[in-house]
């Protein structure tokens, strides 16, 4: 390496001291991750993030990866030919339907961030809902209103489900022994059935048994923004009703926001909502002043 490209020495000092106390702050402290969508089919971003999970469980932060999948679960549903049927903008999820799903996201989305996380020098650990009884789920249907009568009507989803109990004994049998447990979010009902539950909720519930740090929901957008498409650097769980009834929150972001006052109830010290896409996001908001997304507390 010639010398113009090498790091200054200065520099690097001056990167250490700055870091120091946000590592002291997360030191042996939970962290869980909510890692998915378009950003895990980047190879780069994936060792990216890969690398920020294995330098915080080396730095004493004990990482916990949820993730989804949702793009990987229709490649491999058209794939198969299984047509996907919606009602009311929600994905149905039929007995053939959840088999694709679980072998999806336990199978081949679980293993290969466990192994991108270990190529990374780390050691990874592939886990789901139903191991150790971690998450129990229930079955879960959704209230829609049709636009042109304005009648309500439920929509069974099928095999969906959301956390209804959370076990964390099998985390807590790992964490804080050099490994990084990488959850996929499939449950198992108290009817015996499998479930396909939302990552985000997901990570919201384990986040809340764990009584994490910080909850890190990595999205495709920067976090919360107002009507000016400017980022939100901070929210109070008080301020969020008042931006969803004015239009400031819409979309797909008010059941995230809805994750995050979950997650905070449970006893979540703070949540944020940041772009997974961007360079080592993860450690950009937890060990720098600058932040990366909107932090949300109570």
């Amino acid at each position: 390496m010639s010398d113009s490209l090498k790091p200054d020495a200065h520099d690097v000092a001056s990167i250490l001291i700055n870091a120091l106390p946000h590592m002291l702050r997360y030191d042996e402290s939970i962290i869980v991750v909510k890692y998915g969508g378009h950003a895990m089919g980047d190879e780069k971003v994936a060792r990216d993030f890969a690398k920020d999970m294995v330098l915080l469980e080396q730095s004493g932060v004990n990482p916990v990866v949820v993730h989804g999948g949702g793009p990987q679960i229709g490649a491999m549903l058209a794939k198969l030919g299984i047509k996907s049927e919606f009602s009311g903008g929600l994905r149905i999820t039929d007995k053939a339907t959840v088999e694709i799903v679980e072998m999806v996201l336990a199978g081949s989305i679980n293993k290969q961030i466990v192994g991108t996380i270990n190529r990374e020098g780390g050691r990874a650990i592939g886990l789901c809902g139903k191991d150790g009884n971690m998450v129990t789920a229930k079955k879960v249907g959704r209230t829609v209103r049709d636009p042109d009568s304005n009648i309500e009507h439920y929509i069974d989803l099928g095999f969906v489900g959301e956390p209804d109990k959370v076990d964390a004994t099998v985390l807590e049998q790992v964490l804080g022994r050099e490994l990084i447990p990488v959850l996929a979010p499939v449950a198992q009902g108290k009817d015996g059935e499998t479930y396909n539950v939302n990552a985000d909720t997901f990570a919201g519930a384990i986040a809340g048994a764990l009584k994490a740090k910080r909850l890190l929901l990595l999205t495709d957008v920067p976090g919360v923004l107002d009507k000016n498409k400017n980022l939100i650097k901070e929210l109070k769980v008080s301020q969020i009703h008042g931006l969803i009834a004015d239009g400031t929150i819409t979309g797909g972001m008010i059941p995230k926001v809805e994750t995050c006052i979950y997650a905070l109830e449970q006893g979540v010290e703070g949540v944020v909502i940041l772009d997974g896409k961007v360079p080592h996001a993860v450690l950009v908001e937890l060990l720098t002043d600058l932040g990366a997304g909107t932090l949300i507390t109570r």
